[in-house]
Protein backbone atom coordinates (compact mmCIF):
# COMPACT_ATOMS: atom_id res chain seq x y z
CA UNK A 1 0.00 0.00 0.00
CA UNK A 2 1.49 3.36 -1.29
CA UNK A 3 1.68 6.49 1.24
CA UNK A 4 -1.38 8.22 -0.09
CA UNK A 5 -3.81 4.93 -0.22
CA UNK A 6 -2.63 4.67 3.73
CA UNK A 7 -3.43 8.06 4.37
CA UNK A 8 -6.36 7.82 2.34
CA UNK A 9 -7.60 4.98 4.69
CA UNK A 10 -7.32 6.64 7.90
CA UNK A 11 -8.78 9.88 6.84
CA UNK A 12 -11.80 8.09 5.49
CA UNK A 13 -12.28 6.17 8.19
CA UNK A 14 -12.15 9.12 10.96
CA UNK A 15 -14.06 11.56 8.29
CA UNK A 16 -16.98 8.81 8.23
CA UNK A 17 -17.58 8.68 11.66
CA UNK A 18 -16.86 12.48 12.68
CA UNK A 19 -20.45 13.47 13.62
CA UNK A 20 -19.87 17.37 12.98
CA UNK A 21 -18.20 17.25 9.48
CA UNK A 22 -21.07 14.80 8.70
CA UNK A 23 -24.02 17.45 9.96
CA UNK A 24 -21.96 20.10 7.90
CA UNK A 25 -21.55 18.55 4.60
CA UNK A 26 -25.10 17.01 4.96
CA UNK A 27 -26.38 20.18 5.23
CA UNK A 28 -24.76 21.82 2.86
CA UNK A 29 -25.41 19.02 0.19
CA UNK A 30 -28.74 19.19 0.83
CA UNK A 31 -29.42 23.10 0.18
CA UNK A 32 -27.41 22.27 -3.19
CA UNK A 33 -29.54 19.62 -4.18
CA UNK A 34 -32.82 21.63 -3.89
CA UNK A 35 -31.75 24.62 -5.38
CA UNK A 36 -30.53 22.18 -8.79
CA UNK A 37 -33.55 20.51 -8.65
CA UNK A 38 -35.19 24.04 -9.21
CA UNK A 39 -32.78 24.56 -11.81
CA UNK A 40 -32.91 21.56 -13.96
CA UNK A 41 -36.47 21.80 -14.06
CA UNK A 42 -36.10 24.69 -16.25
CA UNK A 43 -34.91 22.42 -19.12
CA UNK A 44 -37.38 21.62 -21.83
CA UNK A 45 -35.00 18.37 -22.48
CA UNK A 46 -32.36 17.72 -20.14
CA UNK A 47 -31.41 14.52 -21.40
CA UNK A 48 -31.20 16.23 -25.03
CA UNK A 49 -28.90 19.07 -23.88
CA UNK A 50 -26.78 16.39 -21.89
CA UNK A 51 -26.23 14.28 -25.63
CA UNK A 52 -25.61 16.94 -27.56
CA UNK A 53 -22.73 17.80 -24.79
CA UNK A 54 -21.43 15.05 -24.56
CA UNK A 55 -20.99 14.57 -28.91
CA UNK A 56 -19.69 18.50 -28.94
CA UNK A 57 -16.82 17.29 -26.24
CA UNK A 58 -16.34 13.77 -28.58
CA UNK A 59 -15.66 15.98 -31.33
CA UNK A 60 -13.16 18.15 -29.35
CA UNK A 61 -11.31 15.52 -28.01
CA UNK A 62 -10.72 14.07 -31.46
CA UNK A 63 -9.64 17.38 -33.14
CA UNK A 64 -7.99 18.94 -30.08
CA UNK A 65 -4.50 18.90 -32.22
CA UNK A 66 -6.74 21.48 -34.80
CA UNK A 67 -8.58 23.58 -32.62
CA UNK A 68 -6.15 24.50 -29.76
CA UNK A 69 -3.67 25.84 -32.70
CA UNK A 70 -7.01 27.78 -34.28
CA UNK A 71 -7.53 28.95 -30.63
CA UNK A 72 -3.51 30.02 -30.36
CA UNK A 73 -3.66 32.12 -33.75
CA UNK A 74 -7.02 33.90 -32.90
CA UNK A 75 -6.10 35.24 -29.49
CA UNK A 76 -2.22 36.27 -30.77
CA UNK A 77 -4.09 38.36 -33.47
CA UNK A 78 -5.90 40.38 -30.77
CA UNK A 79 -2.24 41.19 -29.09
CA UNK A 80 -2.34 38.07 -26.41
CA UNK A 81 0.24 35.56 -25.91
CA UNK A 82 0.17 31.69 -25.47
CA UNK A 83 2.54 29.71 -23.88
CA UNK A 84 2.07 25.85 -23.95
CA UNK A 85 3.27 23.89 -20.71
CA UNK A 86 4.06 20.29 -20.17
CA UNK A 87 3.85 19.98 -16.85
CA UNK A 88 3.07 21.73 -13.03
CA UNK A 89 6.97 23.12 -13.39
CA UNK A 90 6.92 24.52 -16.68
CA UNK A 91 4.03 26.14 -16.11
CA UNK A 92 5.13 27.71 -12.72
CA UNK A 93 8.49 28.54 -14.35
CA UNK A 94 6.40 30.84 -17.32
CA UNK A 95 4.32 33.03 -14.75
CA UNK A 96 7.42 33.15 -12.40
CA UNK A 97 9.41 34.80 -15.55
CA UNK A 98 6.00 36.88 -16.58
CA UNK A 99 5.93 38.37 -13.04
CA UNK A 100 9.92 38.77 -12.63
CA UNK A 101 10.31 41.05 -16.33
CA UNK A 102 7.54 42.89 -14.96
CA UNK A 103 9.43 43.66 -11.71
CA UNK A 104 5.71 42.71 -9.78
CA UNK A 105 5.65 41.45 -6.03
CA UNK A 106 1.81 41.13 -5.63
CA UNK A 107 -0.92 38.71 -7.22
CA UNK A 108 -4.42 38.28 -6.78
CA UNK A 109 -6.31 35.38 -7.84
CA UNK A 110 -9.90 34.10 -8.73
CA UNK A 111 -10.88 30.88 -7.99
CA UNK A 112 -9.04 28.78 -10.08
CA UNK A 113 -8.91 24.64 -9.51
CA UNK A 114 -5.93 24.32 -12.28
CA UNK A 115 -3.90 26.40 -10.53
CA UNK A 116 -4.20 24.79 -7.34
CA UNK A 117 -3.38 21.72 -9.52
CA UNK A 118 0.18 23.35 -10.00
CA UNK A 119 0.22 24.05 -6.61
CA UNK A 120 0.95 28.03 -7.57
CA UNK A 121 -0.22 30.03 -4.65
CA UNK A 122 3.27 27.69 -2.86
CA UNK A 123 5.00 28.23 -5.50
CA UNK A 124 4.97 31.86 -5.64
CA UNK A 125 5.41 32.44 -1.85
CA UNK A 126 8.97 30.11 -1.99
CA UNK A 127 10.06 33.28 -4.46
CA UNK A 128 8.43 36.02 -2.16
CA UNK A 129 5.60 36.77 -4.59
CA UNK A 130 2.61 38.18 -2.48
CA UNK A 131 -0.74 35.92 -3.34
CA UNK A 132 -3.94 36.58 -2.37
CA UNK A 133 -7.47 34.69 -3.61
CA UNK A 134 -10.10 36.88 -4.11
CA UNK A 135 -13.20 34.06 -4.09
CA UNK A 136 -14.32 34.28 -0.98
CA UNK A 137 -14.14 30.47 -0.01
CA UNK A 138 -10.91 30.16 -1.45
CA UNK A 139 -9.87 32.90 0.85
CA UNK A 140 -11.20 31.56 3.87
CA UNK A 141 -9.34 28.16 3.31
CA UNK A 142 -6.31 30.18 2.20
CA UNK A 143 -7.00 31.97 5.92
CA UNK A 144 -6.77 28.41 7.10
CA UNK A 145 -3.89 27.26 5.84
CA UNK A 146 -6.31 24.28 3.61
CA UNK A 147 -6.61 23.36 0.20
CA UNK A 148 -10.06 23.42 -1.25
CA UNK A 149 -12.71 21.11 -0.01
CA UNK A 150 -14.47 20.91 -2.85
CA UNK A 151 -14.81 21.70 -7.11
CA UNK A 152 -16.89 24.89 -6.79
CA UNK A 153 -17.49 25.18 -3.37
CA UNK A 154 -14.01 25.28 -1.39
CA UNK A 155 -15.10 26.02 2.00
CA UNK A 156 -17.97 23.35 2.04
CA UNK A 157 -17.13 21.61 5.21
CA UNK A 158 -17.46 24.79 7.32
CA UNK A 159 -20.17 25.77 9.29
CA UNK A 160 -21.31 29.78 9.50
CA UNK A 161 -19.74 29.67 12.87
CA UNK A 162 -16.61 27.80 11.43
CA UNK A 163 -16.06 31.25 9.54
CA UNK A 164 -17.19 33.42 11.76
CA UNK A 165 -14.63 31.98 14.64
CA UNK A 166 -12.18 32.38 11.76
CA UNK A 167 -12.85 36.29 11.27
CA UNK A 168 -13.67 37.26 15.00
CA UNK A 169 -9.83 36.01 15.53
CA UNK A 170 -8.25 37.30 12.66
CA UNK A 171 -9.89 41.03 11.68
CA UNK A 172 -11.70 41.13 14.97
CA UNK A 173 -15.12 40.88 13.71
CA UNK A 174 -18.14 39.64 16.22
CA UNK A 175 -18.27 36.16 17.30
CA UNK A 176 -21.72 35.99 15.97
CA UNK A 177 -21.29 37.71 12.88
CA UNK A 178 -23.93 36.93 10.20
CA UNK A 179 -22.98 35.65 6.68
CA UNK A 180 -23.62 39.00 5.61
CA UNK A 181 -21.37 40.97 7.88
CA UNK A 182 -18.68 38.21 7.10
CA UNK A 183 -19.05 38.56 3.36
CA UNK A 184 -18.56 42.79 4.13
CA UNK A 185 -15.86 42.41 6.36
CA UNK A 186 -14.16 40.28 3.35
CA UNK A 187 -14.69 42.75 0.39
CA UNK A 188 -13.47 45.92 2.46
CA UNK A 189 -10.41 43.99 2.82
CA UNK A 190 -10.22 42.47 -0.80
CA UNK A 191 -11.28 45.68 -2.24
CA UNK A 192 -8.36 47.36 -2.38
CA UNK A 193 -6.01 44.48 -3.35
CA UNK A 194 -7.37 44.64 -7.07
CA UNK A 195 -6.28 48.28 -6.91
CA UNK A 196 -2.89 47.69 -5.96
CA UNK A 197 -2.04 44.46 -7.40
CA UNK A 198 0.48 44.11 -10.18
CA UNK A 199 -0.57 40.60 -12.00
CA UNK A 200 -3.89 38.97 -11.65
CA UNK A 201 -4.54 35.35 -12.48
CA UNK A 202 -7.62 33.05 -13.19
CA UNK A 203 -8.33 29.99 -14.52
CA UNK A 204 -11.08 29.88 -17.66
CA UNK A 205 -13.78 27.91 -17.62
CA UNK A 206 -13.43 27.18 -21.59
CA UNK A 207 -11.35 28.16 -24.03
CA UNK A 208 -13.05 29.34 -27.34
CA UNK A 209 -11.24 28.06 -30.65
CA UNK A 210 -13.19 30.23 -33.22
CA UNK A 211 -12.58 33.61 -31.35
CA UNK A 212 -9.62 33.03 -29.68
CA UNK A 213 -11.26 34.19 -26.22
CA UNK A 214 -11.30 32.71 -23.05
CA UNK A 215 -15.08 32.19 -20.81
CA UNK A 216 -14.96 32.84 -16.93
CA UNK A 217 -18.75 32.11 -15.17
CA UNK A 218 -18.60 32.90 -11.55
CA UNK A 219 -21.10 34.59 -9.02
CA UNK A 220 -18.76 37.48 -7.05
CA UNK A 221 -17.58 39.69 -9.58
CA UNK A 222 -14.02 38.99 -8.09
CA UNK A 223 -12.68 37.29 -11.33
CA UNK A 224 -13.74 40.44 -13.46
CA UNK A 225 -12.10 42.77 -10.84
CA UNK A 226 -8.78 40.29 -10.97
CA UNK A 227 -8.47 40.78 -15.03
CA UNK A 228 -9.59 44.44 -15.03
CA UNK A 229 -7.06 46.34 -12.57
CA UNK A 230 -3.79 44.72 -12.61
CA UNK A 231 -1.65 45.57 -15.96
CA UNK A 232 -1.10 42.32 -16.40
CA UNK A 233 -3.71 39.16 -16.75
CA UNK A 234 -1.90 35.64 -16.94
CA UNK A 235 -5.34 32.95 -17.16
CA UNK A 236 -3.67 29.05 -17.07
CA UNK A 237 -5.90 27.04 -18.16
CA UNK A 238 -6.24 22.74 -18.89
CA UNK A 239 -6.16 22.05 -22.86
CA UNK A 240 -9.40 20.11 -22.25
CA UNK A 241 -10.99 22.61 -21.38
CA UNK A 242 -11.74 24.07 -25.26
CA UNK A 243 -14.71 24.01 -27.17
CA UNK A 244 -14.94 24.62 -30.93
CA UNK A 245 -17.29 27.74 -31.08
CA UNK A 246 -19.16 31.00 -29.41
CA UNK A 247 -22.28 29.33 -30.00
CA UNK A 248 -21.61 26.32 -27.91
CA UNK A 249 -21.59 28.59 -24.45
CA UNK A 250 -25.41 29.09 -25.29
CA UNK A 251 -25.17 24.82 -24.17
CA UNK A 252 -22.28 24.69 -21.64
CA UNK A 253 -22.76 27.89 -19.83
CA UNK A 254 -26.25 27.15 -18.39
CA UNK A 255 -25.18 23.25 -18.41
CA UNK A 256 -22.32 24.35 -15.74
CA UNK A 257 -24.49 27.01 -13.66
CA UNK A 258 -27.41 24.42 -13.42
CA UNK A 259 -25.20 21.56 -12.84
CA UNK A 260 -23.12 23.72 -10.19
CA UNK A 261 -25.25 25.36 -8.16
CA UNK A 262 -28.60 25.24 -9.70
CA UNK A 263 -28.56 29.02 -11.36
CA UNK A 264 -30.32 29.48 -14.61
CA UNK A 265 -26.82 31.29 -15.00
CA UNK A 266 -24.65 32.49 -12.79
CA UNK A 267 -24.22 35.93 -11.89
CA UNK A 268 -21.02 36.95 -13.99
CA UNK A 269 -20.62 35.70 -16.99
CA UNK A 270 -17.32 37.38 -19.32
CA UNK A 271 -15.59 36.47 -22.57
CA UNK A 272 -11.99 38.01 -22.68
CA UNK A 273 -10.03 38.19 -26.01
CA UNK A 274 -6.51 39.75 -25.25
CA UNK A 275 -5.73 42.32 -23.82
CA UNK A 276 -6.63 45.82 -23.85
CA UNK A 277 -7.13 47.88 -27.20
CA UNK A 278 -6.77 51.40 -28.19
CA UNK A 279 -10.31 52.18 -28.14
CA UNK A 280 -11.28 50.45 -25.08
CA UNK A 281 -10.87 51.53 -21.41
CA UNK A 282 -10.15 49.31 -19.05
CA UNK A 283 -8.26 45.77 -18.70
CA UNK A 284 -5.49 44.73 -18.81
CA UNK A 285 -1.81 45.89 -20.87
CA UNK A 286 -0.58 42.59 -21.60
CA UNK A 287 -2.38 39.20 -21.25
CA UNK A 288 -1.44 35.69 -21.38
CA UNK A 289 -3.00 32.01 -21.67
CA UNK A 290 -1.06 29.33 -20.49
CA UNK A 291 -2.25 26.03 -21.61
CA UNK A 292 -1.88 22.98 -19.73
CA UNK A 293 -1.36 19.12 -20.34
CA UNK A 294 0.21 17.89 -17.03
CA UNK A 295 -0.85 14.12 -17.79
CA UNK A 296 -4.33 14.85 -19.77
CA UNK A 297 -2.59 13.92 -22.79
CA UNK A 298 -2.16 10.30 -20.89
CA UNK A 299 -5.64 10.46 -20.21
CA UNK A 300 -6.20 11.64 -24.08
CA UNK A 301 -4.46 8.48 -25.18
CA UNK A 302 -6.57 6.46 -23.09
CA UNK A 303 -9.45 5.54 -26.00
CA UNK A 304 -11.87 4.21 -23.10
CA UNK A 305 -11.20 6.93 -20.69
CA UNK A 306 -10.22 9.86 -22.36
CA UNK A 307 -14.21 10.71 -21.87
CA UNK A 308 -12.44 11.81 -18.29
CA UNK A 309 -11.37 15.20 -20.40
CA UNK A 310 -15.17 16.22 -21.26
CA UNK A 311 -15.45 17.14 -17.63
CA UNK A 312 -16.60 20.64 -16.85
CA UNK A 313 -16.08 20.91 -13.55
CA UNK A 314 -19.79 21.55 -12.33
CA UNK A 315 -19.27 19.45 -9.18
CA UNK A 316 -22.75 17.14 -9.57
CA UNK A 317 -20.78 13.26 -9.07
CA UNK A 318 -19.26 14.66 -5.75
CA UNK A 319 -22.62 16.03 -4.18
CA UNK A 320 -24.24 13.37 -5.43
CA UNK A 321 -21.64 10.19 -4.42
CA UNK A 322 -22.49 8.59 -0.92
CA UNK A 323 -18.46 8.16 -0.83
CA UNK A 324 -17.81 11.63 -1.01
CA UNK A 325 -20.97 12.65 1.01
CA UNK A 326 -19.30 10.86 4.06
CA UNK A 327 -15.67 10.71 3.50
CA UNK A 328 -15.31 14.48 2.09
CA UNK A 329 -13.19 16.10 -0.12
CA UNK A 330 -9.57 16.30 1.88
CA UNK A 331 -9.77 12.70 2.26
CA UNK A 332 -8.41 12.24 -1.59
CA UNK A 333 -5.49 14.18 -1.36
CA UNK A 334 -5.77 15.50 -4.54
CA UNK A 335 -6.85 18.68 -6.65
CA UNK A 336 -9.82 17.05 -8.28
CA UNK A 337 -12.07 14.64 -5.56
CA UNK A 338 -14.99 12.58 -5.86
CA UNK A 339 -15.66 10.08 -8.52
CA UNK A 340 -14.26 12.23 -11.31
CA UNK A 341 -11.15 12.71 -9.06
CA UNK A 342 -11.30 8.72 -8.81
CA UNK A 343 -10.79 8.67 -12.70
CA UNK A 344 -8.90 10.74 -13.48
CA UNK A 345 -5.80 11.16 -11.11
CA UNK A 346 -4.12 7.90 -11.75
CA UNK A 347 -3.82 9.07 -15.56
CA UNK A 348 -2.69 12.67 -14.47
CA UNK A 349 -0.77 11.48 -11.55
CA UNK A 350 -0.07 7.81 -12.01
CA UNK A 351 -1.53 4.53 -11.99
CA UNK A 352 0.90 3.22 -8.60
CA UNK A 353 0.37 6.18 -6.13
CA UNK A 354 -3.44 6.94 -7.35
CA UNK A 355 -4.93 3.66 -8.22
CA UNK A 356 -6.67 3.12 -5.08
CA UNK A 357 -9.29 6.13 -6.01
CA UNK A 358 -10.73 4.15 -8.47
CA UNK A 359 -12.19 1.60 -5.49
CA UNK A 360 -13.42 4.35 -3.66
CA UNK A 361 -16.78 3.61 -5.17
CA UNK A 362 -19.96 1.83 -4.54
CA UNK A 363 -20.31 1.80 -8.48
CA UNK A 364 -24.26 3.00 -7.88
CA UNK A 365 -24.02 4.76 -10.85
CA UNK A 366 -25.89 8.22 -9.19
CA UNK A 367 -22.45 9.79 -10.50
CA UNK A 368 -22.59 9.16 -14.20
CA UNK A 369 -26.26 9.98 -13.88
CA UNK A 370 -26.07 13.40 -12.68
CA UNK A 371 -23.17 14.42 -15.02
CA UNK A 372 -24.48 17.26 -17.57
CA UNK A 373 -21.75 15.86 -20.13
CA UNK A 374 -22.64 12.08 -19.88
CA UNK A 375 -19.52 11.49 -17.97
CA UNK A 376 -19.55 7.01 -17.61
CA UNK A 377 -17.87 7.23 -14.51
CA UNK A 378 -18.43 4.64 -12.78
CA UNK A 379 -17.97 2.36 -15.76
CA UNK A 380 -14.82 4.20 -15.96
CA UNK A 381 -13.81 3.52 -12.35
CA UNK A 382 -14.03 -0.18 -13.25
CA UNK A 383 -12.19 0.44 -16.44
CA UNK A 384 -8.88 1.79 -13.95
CA UNK A 385 -9.76 -1.12 -11.76
CA UNK A 386 -8.57 -3.61 -14.65
CA UNK A 387 -5.94 -1.46 -15.68
CA UNK A 388 -4.01 -1.42 -12.13
CA UNK A 389 -4.10 -5.57 -12.18
CA UNK A 390 -2.95 -5.67 -16.14
CA UNK A 391 -0.08 -3.25 -15.12
CA UNK A 392 0.84 -5.25 -11.94
CA UNK A 393 0.10 -2.60 -9.46
CA UNK A 394 -1.21 -5.35 -7.00
CA UNK A 395 1.22 -7.25 -4.14
CA UNK A 396 1.88 -10.56 -3.79
CA UNK A 397 -0.64 -11.02 -1.02
CA UNK A 398 -3.18 -9.66 -2.76
CA UNK A 399 -2.87 -12.29 -6.02
CA UNK A 400 -2.80 -15.15 -3.53
CA UNK A 401 -5.44 -14.23 -1.94
CA UNK A 402 -7.71 -13.85 -4.96
CA UNK A 403 -6.33 -16.82 -6.25
CA UNK A 404 -7.42 -18.97 -3.09
CA UNK A 405 -11.10 -16.83 -3.14
CA UNK A 406 -11.57 -17.75 -6.52
CA UNK A 407 -10.70 -21.17 -6.02
CA UNK A 408 -12.75 -21.82 -3.43
CA UNK A 409 -15.91 -19.70 -4.77
CA UNK A 410 -15.88 -21.94 -8.12
CA UNK A 411 -15.61 -24.79 -6.54
CA UNK A 412 -18.93 -26.26 -4.42
CA UNK A 413 -17.24 -29.19 -2.02
CA UNK A 414 -14.04 -26.73 -0.98
CA UNK A 415 -16.93 -23.84 -0.08
CA UNK A 416 -18.90 -26.76 1.87
CA UNK A 417 -15.70 -28.07 3.58
CA UNK A 418 -15.54 -25.25 6.17
CA UNK A 419 -18.37 -25.13 8.40
CA UNK A 420 -19.83 -21.66 9.69
CA UNK A 421 -17.32 -21.35 12.62
CA UNK A 422 -14.37 -22.66 11.05
CA UNK A 423 -14.97 -19.46 8.10
CA UNK A 424 -16.30 -17.42 10.78
CA UNK A 425 -12.36 -17.29 12.51
CA UNK A 426 -10.60 -16.72 9.11
CA UNK A 427 -12.75 -14.26 8.62
CA UNK A 428 -11.90 -12.30 11.87
CA UNK A 429 -8.19 -13.34 11.30
CA UNK A 430 -8.05 -12.32 7.86
CA UNK A 431 -10.52 -9.46 7.28
CA UNK A 432 -10.83 -7.94 10.91
CA UNK A 433 -8.57 -4.70 10.78
CA UNK A 434 -9.83 -4.14 6.79
CA UNK A 435 -13.51 -4.48 7.88
CA UNK A 436 -12.55 -1.39 10.39
CA UNK A 437 -13.58 -0.85 13.89
CA UNK A 438 -16.53 0.44 14.08
CA UNK A 439 -18.40 -2.26 11.96
CA UNK A 440 -18.73 -5.63 13.29
CA UNK A 441 -17.72 -8.56 10.58
CA UNK A 442 -20.67 -10.31 9.24
CA UNK A 443 -21.08 -14.30 10.72
CA UNK A 444 -21.48 -16.92 8.72
CA UNK A 445 -24.16 -19.45 8.85
CA UNK A 446 -23.32 -22.60 10.40
CA UNK A 447 -24.36 -24.74 7.22
CA UNK A 448 -24.10 -22.96 3.27
CA UNK A 449 -27.17 -22.89 1.54
CA UNK A 450 -26.42 -25.29 -0.98
CA UNK A 451 -26.14 -27.97 2.55
CA UNK A 452 -29.83 -26.29 3.87
CA UNK A 453 -31.41 -26.69 0.09
CA UNK A 454 -29.84 -30.38 0.27
CA UNK A 455 -32.03 -30.92 3.33
CA UNK A 456 -34.94 -29.01 2.74
CA UNK A 457 -35.72 -29.22 -1.07
CA UNK A 458 -37.70 -32.50 -0.85
CA UNK A 459 -39.85 -31.37 2.19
Amino acid sequence: MTRFAADFSDSARTKSFDRDHRRIINFNIGKYDAAVDRGLSKFSNLENSKRKAHVVKWKVMENLDKLLPEFEANFQRKGGKVIWANDQDEANNEILKIIQNAGAKTVIKSKSMVTEEIQLNEFLEHHQIETLESDLGEYIVQLLGQKPYHIVTPAMHLSKEDIAKLFHERFGTPIDATPEQLTLKARELLRSKYLSADVGITGGNFIVADTGSIALTENEGNARLTTTFPKIHIAVIGVEKIIPSMADLDLFWPLLSSHGTGQNLTVYNTILGGPRQKDETDGPEEMYVILLDNGRTNLLAKKEQRQGLYCIRCGACLNACPVYQNIGGHSYQTTYSGPIGSMITPHMKGMEEFKHLSYASSLCGKCTEVCPVKIDIHKMLLVNRRDAVQEGYYSKVEKVGWSAWTKGMMTRGLMDMFGGGWKNILLAIFFKKSWGTYRKLPRVAAKSFSEQWEKWKDK
